[in-house]
């Protein structure tokens, strides 16, 4: 788990694309240098370059200066927060931004949520339909651990998931993923839970829609 401090992320820096057609306000909004912070709920505190830091509350579209607080102008605050969250260099409301357990791409995930942190690309839920890369056989996930595969040990085997030779030339810190054979979640009482790779496999929208194998 690598979940990214907004402290020690953040800096004063200043997004500076060409825009002098635009209005001032949105043009200050870009190339002005300023830090933003998230807070609680749906609140960023902005530090401008005059070190005069304001409250901007997103869902109410507010903000603590003058020209909104007392003019009612879209000031360059909230337009800074809003291009900030775009830019996917601040997490929006309820996220955190975090580095995937799985690829290590910069990804938001939800406040309270518990280990593992996957991006949208890697991440399985309990009860995902997924498809074996291996075998192109179906399974259905029962849990998503935050243990490498170099580090789960297969009683049967007395071996790591890593080791374990149809596993070969996946990626050794593979996050566990635990599953069970569609055929028997249906079938089965108590089917059994088979570790494997998450890289090995790849979720489906609808497994009897889908007809190929993993690429």
């Amino acid at each position: 788990m690598t979940l990214i401090e907004p402290a020690a992320d953040r800096q004063s820096t200043a997004l500076a694309p060409d825009l002098r057609s635009l209005p001032d306000r949105a043009a200050r909004a870009w190339t002005e240098r300023m830090a933003v912070h998230p807070r609680a709920d749906s609140t960023y505190a902005v530090t401008t370059e005059s070190d005069s830091t304001y409250l901007v509350d997103i869902a109410q579209h507010a903000c603590s200066c003058p020209d909104n607080r007392i003019r009612g102008e879209h000031c360059k605050h909230l337009r800074r927060v809003a291009i900030e969250i775009t830019a996917r260099r601040v997490a929006p409301p309820g996220k955190q931004r975090a580095v995937c357990d799985a690829c290590g791409t910069v990804t938001f995930v939800a406040v309270d949520m518990g280990t593992p942190h996957l991006c949208g690309n890697c991440r399985l839920e309990i009860g995902d339909i997924v498809r074996d890369c291996e075998t192109d056989d179906s399974l259905v996930v029962t849990a998503v651990t935050d243990t490498s595969a170099d580090a789960w040990t297969i009683e049967a085997t007395d071996e790591t998931v890593a080791d374990y030779d149809t596993n070969d030339g996946y990626p050794p810190d593979d996050l566990v993923v635990l599953a069970t054979y569609l055929s028997d979640a249906v079938s089965a009482t108590e089917p059994r839970e088979y570790a494997f790779p998450l890289s090995r496999l790849r979720r489906v929208e609808d497994a009897e829609l889908v007809d190929g194998g993993c690429p």
